[in-house]
C-alpha cells in the first residue's frame, strides 16, 4: 500500500469558479482511491464536476523515506509528516496563490519554520499582504496538519505511516494536469 497526496478540483453547485482541496489516501494505486476521492467531496462528485489536478505517491520527503504499514502499535516515529498550505499574494494580481507542501519534522513549530524557508514564502510576499500559513487564526496555526490526523478513520484503523531517515536523494514524481475520474476506471 502507498500514501497518495491528491489535489482535487471541482465546481460544486452554486459556485462560479473551480475550487480545490487536498486528499491524502492510502491504496495500491490511484484507481483504488476512487471511492475515497468521491466520498471526500460529495458536493462536487454528485454534479460530475470532480477531477484530479495533481497527484503524487508520497515516498520521499526532505531526506526521509515514508512507508505505509499494516496497523501495528510497535511502529514508533521520532518525526511526523505534516501537510502545510501556504497562501500568498503578488502585486496587481487579483488572487490568493497557494502552495501545498508536506514536511517531515519533530512538531508543528519546526514544520512552520521549514515552510517559511520555501521560495514561495519569499516570492509571494508583498507589503501589506504577507505570505502566511493558510487558515492561521490569531497566533494559532490551524491549517497545518499531521497527515495521520486527516486520514479517514477507516484508513487509520488499518494502516500506519512509518518515517525513516534515508541517504537516498530521490524525490517523488509530481503528476500534473487535468485528469477525469472516469479515466481511472
Amino acid at each position: 500500500m502507498k500514501l497518495f497526496m491528491i489535489l482535487l478540483g471541482g465546481r460544486p453547485e452554486g459556485r462560479w469558479t473551480e475550487q480545490h482541496d487536498i486528499l491524502f489516501g492510502i491504496g495500491e494505486d490511484l484507481k483504488s482511491l476512487l471511492p475515497q476521492i468521491k466520498a471526500s467531496w460529495r458536493e462536487a462528485a454528485s454534479v460530475g464536476r470532480l477531477h484530479i489536478d495533481a497527484w503524487r505517491e508520497v515516498n520521499f520527503v526532505n531526506g526521509f523515506h515514508v512507508e505505509v504499514k499494516e496497523r501495528d502499535s510497535s511502529i514508533e516515529n521520532d518525526k511526523q509528516l505534516f501537510f502545510i498550505n501556504l497562501g500568498g499574494y503578488r502585486e496587481n494580481e487579483f488572487d490568493e496563490f497557494h502552495y501545498k507542501m508536506i514536511i517531515v519534522a519533530d512538531n508543528k513549530s519546526e514544520a512552520i519554520k521549514l515552510a517559511k524557508k520555501s521560495s514561495f514564502f519569499s516570492d509571494y510576499n508583498m507589503a501589506g499582504a504577507n505570505s502566511h500559513i493558510d487558515d492561521k487564526y490569531g497566533v494559532d496555526v490551524d491549517d497545518i496538519y499531521a497527515i495521520d490526523e486527516i486520514l479517514p478513520s477507516e484508513i487509520k484503523e488499518k494502516y500506519s505511516i512509518q518515517i525513516r531517515l534515508t541517504e537516498a536523494k530521490e524525490e517523488d514524481k509530481m503528476h500534473l494536469g487535468y485528469l477525469k475520474l472516469s479515466l481511472l476506471k
